[in-house]
């Protein structure tokens, strides 16, 4: 399976991609759960068989080696299949069934059933630094079929060789189900990524990237004549705080899990954990000193290196902060992808004077340790940080005597609330949310696990409907078997009525 850097898409080419997209919208959303779930599984299946194809060519494009690629396929695969199990559960359709009431207060009901429906044709922008879980056929784009919603990935230009093999993988596994032409198509050059925002027939938008590019597109898809949701994971610090009582107890082995998950994947998770707050009086910096990775890494393409090599020199030379580990030198690695990784030191009352420098986003193997010097600044600091995917607390147990406090204020300004635990790796299951207050995210929704169907989908109430006119989600009779709630109370069962 040869992988070769593709054309731009052609304006013809564009134009029958998204004409196809648009008549295939209400052939899947009309499809029937069972068939819709057997859709995503053949894609899993698929994707499986290929593996072994597909890993290679993305590590060329990556670096980012074949094991962990390959655990990435196995994960893409399971997502896909966890929203095939979701499907046929029903419950992510919300249906309600409220029977006519001419005794109702305040003024008698008509009959009323309501459910959501699928938007239309989705574009979805995926990242360089999960080529599979948040790429072409990723979480966007598994939750967007999910709902009943075709898809136009744009392929992520650092992907040349990777790109067109996924893309066929996923076709052809989608069109040996029978599922509608123009259900999923791929898309290629920098300026088709405006024309999908702008398009009339794109209904929402999946994005995963910069805060900068996020931000420009969020800002297009909002001002069209018709605004559209644009569903942004953009950039995050994902805070870990650090509590006297824990520092005392588990120093040492909460500095090691530090480095381990701040440099994971060369430090390009949306999930690093960027900045590390430790009490003053502890040795934890002389550990982080002592046994932080000095080699030089390797990032994802070239541009990330001129960016990371900038933005780590500058927050390592700002005034008040002291290097933990250096950057690296301008005569360093001529490897335009290796950087060297880099640790850096400030106080608190440096962060608190220079928090609009202090805390950016440097994506990549940096990292921010910041002292306190009274646990009272906690949570004054803690109100310093904007929206962010991951906030995180090591702490000893329920009773100690900052934790309460620190999670109460974390949770008014993140997505995810991890106690003793780390950020990076980010289970998919169906409690998980992977989203935040901005700029973490631009909404309020996840992009991982079950609930991110909600994003592509939309209510509707059906009021006086005949039955037989009604989707079979709404029917007197359960024909689904789904989660329903008829008439205030939440039933499986079949009800006639």
């Amino acid at each position: 399976m040869p992988g070769t850097a593709e054309a731009d898409t052609t304006p013809d080419e564009y134009e029958a991609v998204l004409t196809a997209a648009a008549a295939a919208a209400p052939e899947l959303a009309a499809m029937a759960p069972t068939d819709r779930a057997a859709m995503l599984r053949a894609v899993a299946t698929a994707l499986r068989t290929h593996s072994d194809d597909l890993v290679p060519l993305a590590d060329e494009d990556s670096s980012l080696g074949t094991a962990r690629l390959a655990g990435e396929v196995n994960r893409t695969a399971v997502q896909l299949e966890m929203f095939a199990d979701a499907v046929e559960e029903g419950s992510w359709l919300e249906a309600i069934i409220d029977p006519a009431d001419q005794d109702a207060q305040p003024a008698p009901r008509p009959d009323l059933r309501r459910m959501l429906v699928p938007l239309g044709p989705v574009a979805v922008f995926g990242a360089s630094n999960f080529p599979f879980a948040f790429g072409l056929c990723g979480g966007d784009t598994a939750s967007a079929l999910a709902a009943g919603c075709p898809v136009v990935a744009k392929a992520h230009p650092a992907q040349p060789r990777l790109s067109g093999p996924y893309a066929h993988v996923v076709s052809d596994a989608l069109h040996s189900t029978g599922a509608p032409e123009g259900t999923f198509a791929v898309v290629h050059g920098m300026d088709v990524g405006r024309d999908l925002v702008t398009d009339p027939r794109i209904t929402a938008v999946g994005f995963t990237g910069s805060t900068t590019g996020g931000r420009a597109l969020a800002d297009l898809a909002a001002a069209r004549p018709t605004p559209i949701p644009f569903y942004g994971e953009l950039g995050s610090l994902n805070p870990v705080f650090v509590t006297p009582a824990a520092a005392r107890t588990r120093g040492k082995e909460i500095a090691r899990e530090f480095l381990g998950s701040v440099f994971l994947g060369s430090g390009q998770f949306c999930t690093k954990p960027g900045v590390l707050l430790i009490p003053e009086e502890s040795d934890l910096e002389d550990v982080l000193a002592a046994e932080a990775a000095t080699a030089p890494m390797r990032l994802l393409h070239a541009g990330l290196g001129v960016a990371f090599r900038r933005l780590s020199a500058d927050l390592a030379g700002f005034p008040g902060v002291r290097t933990i580990t250096a950057p690296t030198p301008e005569d360093g690695p001529a490897d335009p992808l290796a950087v060297r990784p880099v640790l850096v030191g400030t106080t608190m009352a440096t962060l608190a004077e220079h928090a609009d420098s202090l805390l950016t986003e440097c994506f990549g193997p940096f990292g921010l340790v910041v002292t306190y010097a009274d646990p009272a600044e906690l949570v004054p600091t803690a109100q310093l940080f904007e929206g962010t995917l991951t906030a995180t607390v090591q702490g000893e147990d329920a009773s100690d005597p900052h934790a309460a406090a620190l999670l109460a204020e974390l949770g008014g300004a993140t997505g995810r609330l991890i106690w003793n635990g780390w950020p990076t790796g980010v289970a998919v299951s169906w409690a998980q949310h992977h989203g935040g207050p901005y700029p973490a995210t631009t909404t309020m929704h996840t992009s991982v696990g079950v609930t991110a169907l909600r994003r592509f989908l939309r209510p509707i109430a059906y009021q006086s409907v005949p039955d037989p006119l009604l989707p079979p989600a709404l029917r007197d009779r359960n024909e689904l078997g789904i989660p329903r709630r008829v008439d205030g109370a939440l039933t499986t069962a079949d009800v006639t009525r």
